[in-house]
């Protein structure tokens, strides 16, 4: 699909994943606006792209409906990218054998499962009076993760809540597809995110000796490209494609 002179709305486009995946869909010709916490630097980074800023909680439905009706006022919303997400190293037993903390479980897979899955009934609230381009009327692109199907020790909050979205991808495409949504999830590895940039460069270049090829992170840039792939393709539909250099996690 042609995403020309349409909109594009990107959850998490303050940094990493999504800030390369909006400034990919400017360059594609699309009118992009970026969904982020009011606390996150949104609107400096939109300013400095030339998107615009939406002040967004995902978990909130009133917050996703005011931010699509800022993106639908700009033109027809054609895409939309699920960045938003929190990453949560949480085992269920501490040292001393103590049971976790269950709130951070339920905000992990509130955040990356239920923010997730209310964007997408939103967005194709409005997506679904579109007019077809190239067979489409829009597509949904949302961020599972390799961690979905070989995380480790202390993922499990956060592998929970990526498998979910992975496992959501296939019945909300063929549940779309009579209205010509396509929705498609990638499950990236090790990317050169705010995150893994954060850490100490000895345990940087741990992480990236484990990749096959190529032997590094990825670069948000090498997503905003799959990104660009997908909604280009009208037969990328209802998969889950992980990007990871050929990465299958260690248990720890």
């Amino acid at each position: 699909m042609r995403i020309t002179d349409s909109t594009a709305l990107v959850t998490g486009g303050a940094s990493g994943l999504g800030l390369a995946t909006a400034r990919r869909l400017l360059d594609d010709g699309a009118r992009v606006v970026i969904a982020d916490l009011p606390t996150s630097d949104g609107a400096a980074a939109a300013a400095r792209i030339g998107a615009v800023f939406a002040p967004t909680d995902v978990t909130s439905e009133a917050d996703v409906r005011a931010t699509i009706a800022a993106a639908t006022g700009l033109g027809p919303l054609r895409a939309v990218v699920n960045c938003a997400g929190i990453p949560e190293a949480l085992k269920v037993l501490d040292r001393s054998g103590q049971a976790s903390d269950l709130e951070r479980f339920r905000r992990t897979v509130s955040v990356n499962l239920v923010g997730t899955f209310n964007v997408i009934r939103l967005a194709a609230e409005a997506m679904i009076g579109n007019e077809p381009v190239d067979g489409d009327r829009g597509v949904v692109v949302c961020t599972s993760s390799v961690a979905a199907f070989d995380g480790t020790v202390g993922q499990a909050a956060y592998a929970a809540s990526k498998a979910a979205v992975a496992g959501m991808t296939l019945p909300i495409a063929r549940e779309f597809a009579e209205h010509a949504i396509r929705v498609v999830s990638i499950a990236p590895g090790m990317f050169e995110t705010p995150l893994f940039l954060g850490l100490p460069e000895n345990a940087q270049r741990s992480l990236a000796a484990q990749v096959p090829h190529p032997p590094r992170m990825g670069r948000p840039a090498e997503f905003a490209d799959c990104v660009s792939f997908i909604v280009g393709n009208p037969m990328i539909n209802g998969e889950t494609l992980r990007l990871d250099g050929a990465i299958r996690m260690a248990p720890r």
